[in-house]
């Protein structure tokens, strides 16, 4: 009875925020993902086009084609993050594979010799934007431990409305109270029948000082977070050529966001004489939804050598709904404590997030039918970043925050290609500013790429190798363990690619 009477619950229990300026940052940016000629560039096709994950740059792109064609790109990626926290060293790595583009383009070319609208593109195209799966591993010896969380969330919390009523179990007492009362009190309700804190007066409801059970000096910590999923992009584009020397673009994009995010703490150490010998705390968290967005962009040819392109995209407005679970455990918990699991949900009000438009300006050389050097700058205002709606005061007191820390980012891609006959020679590097306006949260991204690519006539066969690396000062919560682990994530991608002509 107490199970289905649970599940029941998680159905509609719904509570108060506590979306902040990192799910805006895991949605902000894009990856040199795409078609394997254009990772070989390095994602520098603003004023090239003629590549269908040319169009997440300018939509204009699909102008250039001078016939039908069908793409499609699969990879495998590789992520590694190295690790140090309080004098401690670690490193996790992980491999997947996806198929991260499909597409294709029609040309429509005009038989109106006297008309100066040449050609209509219109092209549909897939495209895995950010691949979400990662594997981090944090260890060291801190004397930071996992009763600061609870204590910071829960003083301030009154006692009495934390307790359980008679007949009512634990785990609905969890639900409700994150229901009714919001996220701060839910967590101090779970850090008491945790047996991590207690109140300063069990006899005053209105207690709201708490203290820790556990004593330490240092304390073993491990830490690990495992994430899965996606943020991908399907555009619709239509495009035509006007004259011998300006092409014209729209596109329509509809993003797709799933992402599953599990974070495991064990703290061990403590001293002697400590009631609390072990402490573990589990978070699960899944977030999914949908995106939109538009671009409009154009290129124009200078010369037979030089072209030119801009494009603006749009803000990205996501729709998105959070679920989340947790699990807790100490030698002073609630003798029921496991009935509060990853079988008890959470779930958030949908939300939205708003992250701010991009201008992209490009140059590309053409040196005739040897090849090519293409350059491509974009300029971002992150701290136009906002979760939705404004009027939740939670929000508006994060979107202050995030007005404050966050900046403007500016990115930087260049990309060559030699050709040999059928044979193409790629490389490429990209530069994208930490988007905080100051402090080292979150370093500078550097990125480098190489390709090769065979054009057999009718079709084409493209593979590129595709790395970047971004240092990142990471909390392991948001509040009570202020000191970072440091994390180095190094990223590499193996991209296949086959277009056909037609």
């Amino acid at each position: 009875m107490k199970r289905n009477y649970t599940f029941i619950l998680l159905l509609v229990c719904a509570f108060a925020s506590a979306q902040n300026i990192n799910d805006v940052l895991r949605l902000s940016g894009e990856g040199s993902y795409g078609t394997a000629r254009f990772q070989g560039l390095n994602g520098a096709f603003g004023a090239l086009g003629g590549d269908l994950s040319s169009l997440n740059i300018n939509p204009a792109g699909s102008a250039v084609f001078n016939n039908s064609l069908l793409s499609l790109t699969g990879s495998n990626y590789n992520t590694k993050n190295d690790s140090r926290y309080f004098n401690s060293s670690s490193s996790t790595s992980l491999n997947s594979l996806d198929l991260n583009q499909v597409g294709g383009v029609f040309v429509f070319k005009s038989t109106n010799t006297s008309s100066p609208w040449r050609k209509l593109a219109l092209a549909f195209n897939y495209d895995l934007i950010k691949n979400f799966d990662d594997d981090l591993f944090v260890s060291g010896n801190s004397n930071q431990g996992i009763d600061n969380y609870f204590l910071d969330l829960a003083n301030g919390v009154p006692f009495g409305p934390l307790l359980i009523q008679d007949d009512e179990y634990i785990e609905e007492a969890y639900l409700d109270i994150g229901s009714t009362l919001g996220f701060v009190d839910q967590q101090a309700f779970l850090g008491y029948y945790g047996g991590i804190i207690d109140p300063v007066d069990f006899s005053d409801d209105n207690n709201t000082d708490y203290i820790s059970n556990a004593k330490y000096s240092t304390l073993n910590q491990d830490y690990s977070q495992i994430t899965a999923g996606y943020n991908s992009k399907f555009t619709a584009n239509l495009a035509s050529q006007y004259g011998d020397n300006l092409y014209l673009g729209a596109s329509l994009n509809i993003h797709s966001v799933f992402l599953d995010k599990l974070t495991q703490l064990s703290e061990r150490g403590f001293d002697s004489d400590s009631e609390i010998q072990t402490i573990t705390f589990d978070n699960l968290l899944r977030t999914q939804g949908n995106g939109f967005s538009f671009s409009l962009g154009a290129i124009g040819k200078l010369n037979e050598n030089f072209r030119i392109g801009g494009s603006y995209q749009s803000p990205t407005w996501y729709n998105l709904s959070d679920e989340t679970s947790q699990k807790i455990y100490s030698d002073l918990a609630d003798s029921d404590i496991s009935f509060i699991n990853f079988n008890i949900i959470n779930v958030f009000e949908d939300y939205t997030i708003k992250i701010p438009g991009k201008l992209t300006g490009s140059i590309a050389m053409i040196f005739g039918q040897d090849g090519l050097i293409s350059f491509d700058y974009s300029y971002q205002d992150m701290s136009k970043a906002e979760l939705r709606p404004g009027s939740d005061p939670s929000f508006a007191s994060e979107n202050n925050y995030i007005s404050d820390k966050l900046s403007t980012v500016s990115t930087f891609r260049l990309g060559g290609e030699y050709r040999i006959e059928a044979l193409s020679l790629r490389a490429g590097y990209r530069f994208e500013q930490s988007p905080y306006a100051s402090g080292n949260t979150i370093g500078d991204l550097n990125g480098y790429s190489g390709g090769i690519g065979y054009n057999f006539g009718g079709s084409r066969l493209d593979l590129s190798y595709n790395y970047s690396t971004q240092d990142i000062n990471k909390q392991l919560f948001d509040v009570g363990l202020p000191t970072p682990a440091s994390i180095t994530n190094k990223n590499s991608v193996v991209s296949l690619g086959y277009t056909l002509n037609f």
